[in-house]
């Protein structure tokens, strides 16, 4: 029987940024997911204030060449990875001059937000896809933590759909404490359309808030996790109205196991489900 593989998509991994609940996350569960006899591919952005020569960074040349085209310029993607020794895992970095290398996240030294954080996530998301589809490695669980992964289950239900790599996948998202008061650029609709993606799929991306960016992760998600303990409100209950699965925030020790068993639950519900539509057709 093959391994279950699951796909980690995050902004934020210990020890390459300053540690945070949502680094320490996604640093530890695929370690032990890992363990726990799954593959696992785990992605982030190279934000410019990770120093790649202490953390051993290096280019992936197979993987790298690409070009994304987002508001009709090309950005070219490069891949990077580097490996978490004591946890024997690799981490694939998303690259692009343009949009990484500079040494503050979100926000300049002054505090101000920057202006393209929408397109810097959209690249994010794409890149992370084309190189998984690159790498010919078709995850059964998609597993996106924080906001700036958040159009990835978007990506994965539309555009992505119908290639054989992502169209068994099911799609989990972890909402943290992360939010922010800024409204994104007001053409990230535009600039997020491909084939196969419709207006009605974009209507949350009208006014792209914080909130909305999450509404529309809830809406193209097939379960969500609370990795924090407090999530916007607004959001929150949007997530329950969704009438899908839900793990509560976990304080013990053994959340990984607890997150474990909800992949499980997921795959299980899935293979369920496709029994369901065979017999359905003999009938």
């Amino acid at each position: 029987m093959e391994k279950v593989k699951v796909l980690y998509v995050s902004y934020d991994i210990t020890p390459f940024m300053q540690e945070s609940q949502i680094g320490l996350i996604s640093r530890h569960l695929p370690q032990g997911v890992q363990e726990r006899g799954r593959e696992i591919r785990t992605f982030m952005p190279r934000f410019g204030n990770i120093n790649e020569r202490r953390n051993h960074l290096h280019e992936v040349i197979r993987l790298s060449g690409m070009n994304l085209i987002i508001n009709d310029n090309d950005h070219p993607l490069i891949i990077k990875v580097a490996s978490i020794q004591l946890a024997r895992m690799q981490v694939y970095f998303i690259d692009n001059e343009d949009y990484f290398d500079r040494k503050f996240v979100f926000r300049d030294k002054s505090g101000k937000f920057f202006k393209d954080n929408d397109e810097r996530a959209i690249f994010f998301s794409r890149g992370v896809l084309e190189t998984v589809k690159k790498l010919g490695w078709p995850p059964d669980i998609i597993h996106c933590h924080g906001w700036m992964s958040s159009m990835v289950p978007l990506y994965v239900k539309t555009a992505y759909r119908d290639n054989p790599i992502f169209s068994d996948a099911k799609i989990i998202f972890s909402f943290y404490d992360d939010g922010f008061e800024e409204i994104l650029n007001k053409d990230i609709a535009t600039k997020i359309k491909l084939p196969g993606i419709t207006l009605r799929h974009l209507k949350h991306y009208k006014k792209p808030s914080y909130v909305n960016l999450m509404k529309a992760a809830i809406d193209f998600s097939d379960a969500m996790i609370m990795g924090s303990e407090q999530v916007h409100p607004e959001v929150y209950q949007y997530m329950l109205k969704s009438d899908k699965p839900i793990l509560p925030f976990q304080t013990g020790d053994d959340y990984i196991d607890v997150y474990n068993e909800f992949y499980n639950e997921l795959l299980v519900e899935e293979e369920a489900e496709e029994a369901s539509g065979r017999n359905n057709k003999k009938i």
